[in-house]
């Protein structure tokens, strides 16, 4: 079966922006199937542009800010 986005439900998505990153906490649900946390990291660009990036490791700060986040989507699953 091929992933179709019109199945794919976002039931929560907050950002949290920092000087040269941004991570988005989202909860995710697909086909009414069991609901999924996903965190996702976006690189800004020299052209000011915004691209994906893996999560990978985060620096203490970042990780301070989106456990809050994390908390909130928690309520959501």
């Amino acid at each position: 079966m091929a992933f179709d986005k019109n199945l794919d439900k976002c039931l929560f998505s907050e950002v949290i922006e920092f000087e040269t990153t941004r991570i988005t906490v989202g909860v995710f649900q697909y086909n009414e199937g069991e609901k999924k946390l996903q965190l996702s990291r976006e690189n800004r660009t020299q052209d000011n542009e915004w691209t994906f990036a893996k999560l990978g490791r985060m620096f203490k700060d970042e990780a301070e800010s989106v456990l809050p986040l994390m908390q909130k989507a928690l309520k959501v699953m």
